[in-house]
């Protein structure tokens, strides 16, 4: 067996499996065996409530519908928008998977291939280690881009049309068509629509030196509307 070509392969396949085994699962298991799993509202941060209060300025009807009104308080009604950004963040998973949306993008930058150049910074274990990643959806088809970064790249009104319609932003898009997470129209996404929305928005935004949030801060739904 060992004197013949097809044995020396299979000796080599097996050996390049062990190898990428420990690099890949073994060794990240152990550099952060001691990083406790952060849950869905600990992984809210400044960057994903930015867009979450955008969807409430930009939709205001149907994000009433969706979640209610915020505290007069503002220290109240801070807390408000992260628990319900948390509860959207949840929801907007359930949905990715469940549209299916896995099938065609992944969610992991690879080392590899200049990816970093295309899809952003290479990805790292720690970000997998919260409960929005339970099961890590790395994806191998990339029908569409990679979502690892794609938080903050596009506005909230862009992905509302490309939801309900891609060939409109995307001529000859093989992604299909979402109108049942819209009541009509893109400017009147449903609750589901409105938390595959966030969803989106939060991958890579934890990435503070990310350049689609480097200029990014919480800001109280109070000073939005004094700005607009």
């Amino acid at each position: 067996m060992f004197e013949k070509k097809s044995g020396i392969l299979l000796i080599a396949g097996v050996g390049f499996f062990a190898f990428a085994f420990l690099s890949n699962a073994v060794i990240p298991i152990l550099m952060y065996r001691h990083l406790p799993e952060k849950t869905v509202k600990q992984v809210v941060n400044g960057n994903v409530r930015y867009q979450f209060e955008d969807l409430a300025q930009r939709y205001p009807a149907a994000f009433e519908k969706a979640y209610g009104q915020p505290p007069a308080d503002p220290q109240q009604a801070g807390e408000w928008y992260d628990e319900k950004c948390a509860e959207a963040l949840e929801v907007g998973r359930k949905v990715y998977i469940g549209e299916g949306c896995w099938h065609c993008h992944s969610q992991f930058v690879r080392p590899v291939s200049n990816e970093d150049r295309r899809w952003g910074p290479v990805s790292q274990s720690w970000e997998y280690q919260n409960r929005l990643q339970r099961p890590v959806m790395f994806g191998t088809r990339r029908v569409g881009p990679d979502l690892s970064r794609e938080g903050g790249r596009r506005s909230n009104d862009w992905h509302a049309v490309h939801f309900f319609k891609p060939d409109m932003l995307s001529p000859k898009s093989p992604m299909p068509q979402y109108p049942w997470l819209f009541d009509g129209t893109p400017d009147q996404p449903n609750t589901r629509g409105l938390a595959l929305m966030t969803y989106v928005q939060w991958l890579g935004s934890w990435l503070e030196s990310y350049p689609y949030y480097e200029d990014y801060a919480p800001t109280p739904i109070k000073n939005i509307v004094a700005t607009e």
